[in-house]
């Protein structure tokens, strides 16, 4: 938590009950004033799970990453590993680099995909101090990360590196970690240190795996189905779009076709191939439309996805969830 010299507050995330309680027990003990904010540093659900709770408590904006706000305000859209069914308001979806006054506070979102893509980093300065919110990104043993679910991307620019470099660039004072009590700092040994051991994590993957860039294997949503699970009746179409992301220095070219369920009747045939070019080391989309036979019996169907990737033949390579 922020607290300014007048006592306002600006709380980073809220990940249960008793993050409540505590506020409102400062607030009655007239250690904090009006909460005037909250921050949310990424999706994962012990951060987020009681923020519905914190925005009927408090009245107050919540601010985030764009990339963290697309996942928290329509979770069910997604296929993440520990996400929250907490739907969130999201008041102010920042943009990377984006800076605002907060009483005598500069505070600067910054996109800082470290234990997830989708994750912020909050940069304050004020009081003679250069304060970082890391969210679960880092802690003073060094780079956090659990799953390759959570697409954490290897490469000079991106992932660890990417959040390190930004460290280095801004020096702060404190780092802080919403599950670690103290602050802590790195040393620029420790992120040459760190950034040699993110290098030789690449090269050891790159051996490992079929592709020519290790993030194919690492990140499994590389290719993913938006939304991920969605309602729908018989008879009707259901549309949704493959996003791809092209982990290699040259275009490619994807190309996917959806695949009914058995259980909607061997009539159903799979949907045409639809193609799109994806540029290198960006993402790409493409459309698909599914039909919903007339009689088929209320459930939760698993709608695979053939995919053809450059000279790669992919089939059933990812999927959607239709609930009938």
């Amino acid at each position: 938590m922020l607290v300014s010299e007048d006592k306002s507050a600006f709380v980073m995330d809220c990940g249960g009950p008793q993050v409540i309680e505590e506020i409102r027990a400062l607030t009655e003990r007239g250690e904090i004033g009006e909460v005037e904010g909250l921050w949310v540093t990424h999706y994962h659900d012990d951060h987020v799970d009681a923020i519905p709770a914190f925005q009927q408590a408090f009245d107050c904006r919540c601010l985030t990453d764009r990339s963290v706000a697309a996942v928290i305000t329509n979770p069910r859209a997604w296929r993440l590993p520990c996400i929250s069914p907490s739907v969130c308001r999201v008041d102010r979806a920042t943009e990377d680099g984006e800076s605002w006054r907060w009483h005598e506070f500069q505070l600067t979102a910054y996109h800082f995909p470290g234990q997830t893509l989708y994750h912020s980093g909050l940069f304050v300065e004020g009081r003679g101090l250069r304060m970082l919110f890391t969210g679960d990104s880092f802690t003073m043993a060094g780079i956090d990360d659990y799953c390759a679910h959570n697409r954490n991307w290897l490469g000079r620019g991106v992932g660890f590196d990417r959040c390190l470099a930004l460290i280095e660039k801004l020096h702060p004072t404190h780092l802080f970690n919403c599950h670690v009590n103290e602050a802590f700092d790195f040393t620029p040994e420790e992120s040459r240190f760190m950034r040699a051991n993110l290098a030789e994590r690449e090269k050891l993957f790159g051996d490992l795996t079929p592709w020519d860039h290790p993030n194919y294997g690492m990140d499994e949503p590389w290719v993913r189905c938006y939304p991920y699970e969605q309602r729908t009746k018989p008879g009707e179409d259901v549309r949704f779009r493959v996003g791809v992301t092209n982990h290699s220095a040259q275009p490619r070219t994807a190309t996917c076709r959806a695949v009914a369920p058995r259980a909607w009747g061997d009539a159903v045939t799979p949907t045409d191939w639809v193609s799109a070019a994806v540029p290198a080391k960006s993402d790409g989309e493409l459309q698909v439309r599914v039909s919903v036979p007339p009689g088929v019996l209320s459930g939760r169907y698993v709608v695979p996805v053939d995919l053809r990737y450059g000279q790669w033949s992919l089939p059933q390579w990812t999927e959607a969830i239709v609930v009938v």
